[in-house]
């Protein structure tokens, strides 16, 4: 696949792995895992599917070791063991239940069990990841400034959401905070958390739903600054002039990126 596609597909496993996450509560809190969306997420991984007795177990096998098991439960468990020892221990037969070391083995499960919950997710997520080839050089970012370019002449949205979903992973550029949330806009930026709740953002994207229209605000802006604040505000409304405006944000964007690996 190509670097664009290994992109796509790396971020829709983030995707994946924050709504896997987001479902996980507390023990008492009643949440239960979101499975479907966790499955599919176990799809992109190198883990293979087996239906034991009653139980849905993912497997990777690792050369010289025991396998990795997942099982895909409430606790999402990962073990370092066979299938029969996991089967064993998370839906016994009867007839198992009666040798004490089983019931050892089932009442404490230690001594196989590598991570449950979100450390499971963010294992899968990492392993999901690893298979994937995200080496890139200039051509490659040319090539996405220059789709979100002509996306952008041809009014096609769709397309230009996607090279701004494309840079602002390369970037690591978050989605925005409340305070910096507009309706109708594509917006993206870097970060930052202060003390007190204060909250930096920028340099930032602003792309508008409404009239296809690019913007990119160089200067962090405070949340705790209400005149700056004013500023993004009047800029998302083209009220006032941005740093740089229209399809040149796709060079400058590419122009980070290109200079940050440099």
């Amino acid at each position: 696949m190509s670097f664009k596609e290994n992109l796509l597909k790396k971020i829709q496993i983030d995707q994946l792995t924050q709504t896997v996450l987001q479902s996980i509560g507390a023990p008492d809190s009643g949440l239960k895992i979101d499975r479907n969306t966790m499955r599919s997420l176990l799809e992109m991984s190198p883990y293979e599917y087996r239906k034991v007795r009653d139980l849905d177990l993912y497997i990777r096998k690792d050369e010289g070791q025991k396998d990795k098991i997942l099982v895909l439960d409430n606790e999402l468990p990962i073990y370092r063991t066979t299938v029969d020892d996991v089967a064993m221990r998370k839906s016994p037969y009867t007839k198992e239940m009666v040798k004490i070391r089983n019931i050892i083995k089932i009442l404490k499960d230690s001594d196989v069990k590598i991570s449950i919950k979100q450390d499971s997710v963010k294992a899968i997520q990492k392993e999901c990841i690893e298979q994937l080839d995200l080496s890139y050089n200039e051509a490659d970012i040319e090539q996405i400034a220059r789709e979100g370019a002509a996306a952008m002449e041809n009014g096609y949205a769709e397309g230009v959401k996607e090279s701004l979903l494309l840079f602002a992973d390369l970037l690591g550029y978050q989605p925005p905070p409340k305070a910096f949330d507009i309706r109708h806009r594509e917006i993206y930026g870097t970060l930052t958390s202060k003390e007190a709740g204060e909250m930096l953002f920028g340099p930032t994207v602003i792309y508008s739903l409404i009239d296809n229209s690019l913007k990119l605000i160089e200067e962090p802006i405070s949340s705790f600054d209400k005149p700056k604040l004013e500023f993004f505000q009047q800029v998302a409304a083209g009220k006032q002039k941005a740093s740089v405006e229209g399809a040149e944000t796709f060079e400058y964007l590419k122009k980070v990126v290109v200079n940050k690996v440099v």
